[in-house]
């Protein structure tokens, strides 16, 4: 998890700007893949990727079976182009590096195909916020159990 100053206006050669996404995207077939040191792994890849386009991780979070990210991106980059290389190529080294996982992702596509992107604005502390307390949510939505101690139609316990 990474936090920045977030209301600094970039600049480049010749524009300024503050372009900042919510960007939530999945492994395929939503597995629950991302933890221990895979987990450790794809935040690497990610921040390392980020970096080499010149996009700024402002907050993220690796959740069980997606991530969230927000972040800063330079104007000359589209959304869809970034989203293309960094699912593209964070696919290719996540199978460099844990060449068990090929056996799963048989075509090397470790990410589904879509992904969710949200523009930010005056809600943005809001979504911050929501980023920090997602991998708490999960974690508490994966504690709840579906079954039922007594039966719904006769109002017998079940043992």
């Amino acid at each position: 998890m990474l936090k920045k100053n977030t209301n600094e206006i970039k600049h480049t050669a010749h524009s300024s700007y503050r372009c900042h996404y919510h960007i939530v995207f999945a492994p395929k077939f939503r597995r629950k893949e991302i933890y221990g040191q895979l987990k450790k792994d794809i935040g690497e890849i990610i921040r390392k990727l980020c970096e080499q386009k010149g996009v700024e991780i402002i907050e993220a979070e690796a959740c069980s079976d997606h991530v969230h990210m927000l972040v800063s991106i330079p104007p000359y980059i589209s959304i869809a182009q970034f989203m293309g290389f960094l699912k593209g190529k964070s696919s290719l080294m996540i199978f460099d590096r844990h060449a068990n996982l090929k056996y799963k992702y048989g075509s090397r596509h470790f990410w589904c195909r879509g992904y969710y992107v949200d523009t930010v604005g005056k809600n943005k502390k809001i979504i911050s916020e929501y980023i920090r307390n997602q991998l708490e949510e999960d974690y508490a939505s994966d504690q709840i159990s579906i079954k039922e101690f007594t039966d719904p139609f006769t109002g017998s316990k079940n043992k």
